[in-house]
């Protein structure tokens, strides 16, 4: 067991009742989870307030209560700790109860609204091939070197995510990369932690269900920069309009990567087909099996960082060549007939953009783009005909479908996309609410040479209706209807 003031180092006590030289057992902000000897956190939440479990967790045999406010029964049994900020002494005590292992990795954070996933995963990639014991923390999965972990969140909870990390310290890994969403930086998930460097891809349209404006997901992106550590690195998108915000009160190394403006790391388009992207990154020419101008961002940022982080140039740029895509991320398969179908995790209005304009891109006159996509239920309504509009402009045909319903009705979700679509553009758009006939339809549409775009659920390998998640994987599908599964 770990001592009870261990724990409480550099967390902001407000006031104190109760003995803190204490034995505890776990912590937790989940009262069903309490057992003897445990310190319950209450976190005010977005659905509920843990000050009303604080009773529960007390006759659960708790021995510490970490809250803002003081219950107004208190039991003299139990220590009761009063913060300014729940979800940042969380944090704080999560990442002490493990004994800090941040400190003891190289800890990058990505952030931004799109290409986290893909940069974090690269990176994973680039240090396991450089011969590094390396760990992931990502929305398709968490890997400790080679152990993967399932994914529920994109930045998990502190005492979660603190867990992760000692078990790299254990397994010996050097280096770990990990998303860091809007929402694990504004409900101080990341406090705590020691961070090498930072990385910031873009912004763009997104969470606006859950940050209330646009500057307020600016401004939550940007502290997670304003508290990097005086030796870190901190290098953003200098293509990007809020890549200078992100720097603005950083104490970090300040660094910057483009494609069209000046940067310390530039890189240049020479080729961009299906078979991959020739790029000449700082003077230095590089072919890659990723596709479109969005991963030439996502490559440079990865080349960057493995720079910064002490990796030689030229072995950098080797291993780049080797890199192969993300799950759900670009992932194409090509039928007996020669129709390539694509399964791509767009699901931004900006993310669908830049991969529709890839295909149209790579593609020749003649063949039709055929893309499928819906939007999430209980998200962000805005975007819905915003994305709408973007996929019936920028391609021959489009099946709008549903994604993620959750709670929502699925017709209601198409009926707002719908909204989007131009006049000239609503004799090529049909809506099917069942997900699995959207993509058979399309297999149907489809002729030799045809591209058919899957967006919005990627890696996904389920769906989720009226609070139940359903088997569907958009490739295995896909694969399944052009009759190339198991070939």
């Amino acid at each position: 067991m770990i001592n009870l003031k261990d724990i409480l180092y550099r967390v902001s006590i407000e006031a104190v009742k109760g003995a803190t030289d204490i034995a505890i057992g776990k912590i937790t902000f989940d009262s069903r989870q309490v057992a003897d000897q445990d310190v319950f956190v209450a976190i005010r939440g977005v659905a509920a307030d843990g000050h009303a479990f604080i009773e529960k967790a007390v006759k659960s045999g708790a021995a510490a209560i970490i809250c803002d406010a003081f219950p107004d029964v208190l039991d003299h049994n139990v220590t009761y700790i009063q913060v300014k900020d729940t979800n940042s002494a969380l944090a704080f005590a999560a990442s002490n109860y493990y004994g800090n292992p941040s400190k003891n990795l190289k800890l990058v954070g990505v952030t931004g609204t799109n290409g986290k996933t893909t940069i974090a995963s690269l990176l994973y990639q680039m240090f396991k091939k450089a011969g590094f014991k390396t760990g992931l923390l990502s929305t398709v999965k968490i890997l400790v070197d080679d152990i993967e972990h399932k994914a529920t969140h994109t930045t998990p909870d502190p005492i979660h995510l603190n867990n992760y990390l000692a078990q790299m310290n254990q397994a010996g890994v050097e280096f770990c990369f990990m998303e860091v969403s809007s929402h694990g930086i504004h409900q101080k998930r990341t406090e705590g932690l020691e961070f090498a460097g930072g990385i910031f891809t873009n912004l763009t349209h997104d969470h606006l269900d859950y940050h209330p404006t646009f500057s307020e997901y600016r401004d939550v992106k940007k502290m997670f920069f304003d508290n990097l550590p005086k030796l870190a690195f901190a290098i953003t998108n200098a293509d990007d309009k809020n890549g200078a915000v992100m720097l603005q009160n950083t104490k970090a190394r300040k660094l910057t990567y483009a494609l069209q403006t000046y940067a310390d790391y530039r890189a240049q388009i020479l080729e961009n087909q299906l078979g991959g992207l020739l790029l000449k990154i700082n003077d230095n020419e590089v072919w890659t099996r990723l596709i479109g101008t969005f991963n030439a961002y996502n490559l440079l940022a990865v080349y960057a960082a493995s720079v910064e982080l002490g990796l030689e140039k030229l072995e950098v740029l080797r291993i780049l060549s080797e890199l192969e895509s993300v799950s759900g991320r670009f992932q194409f398969v090509v039928s007996h007939t020669k129709v390539t179908a694509i399964v791509d995790y767009a699901h931004t209005p900006d993310a669908l953009e830049n991969v529709l304009k890839t295909i149209n891109d790579i593609r020749t006159k003649n063949e039709q783009v055929i893309t499928i996509v819906g939007c999430g239920g209980d998200r962000d309504r805005a975007k819905r005909p915003v994305m709408a509009n973007i996929a019936s402009t920028l391609s021959d045909r489009l099946i709008l479908t549903s994604d993620n319903p959750r709670t929502e009705d699925p017709l209601d979700i198409i009926a707002e996309m719908e909204q989007g679509v131009e006049v000239q553009n609503q004799r090529k758009t049909i809506a099917i609410s069942d997900r699995k006939q959207a993509i058979k339809l399309a297999c149907q549409l489809a002729r030799p040479n045809d591209i058919i775009l899957i967006a919005g659920k990627g890696h996904e390998t389920y769906q989720e209706i009226n609070g139940v998640k359903h088997d569907f994987d958009d490739m295995e599908t896909v694969k399944e209807l052009l009759g190339q599964l198991n070939k």
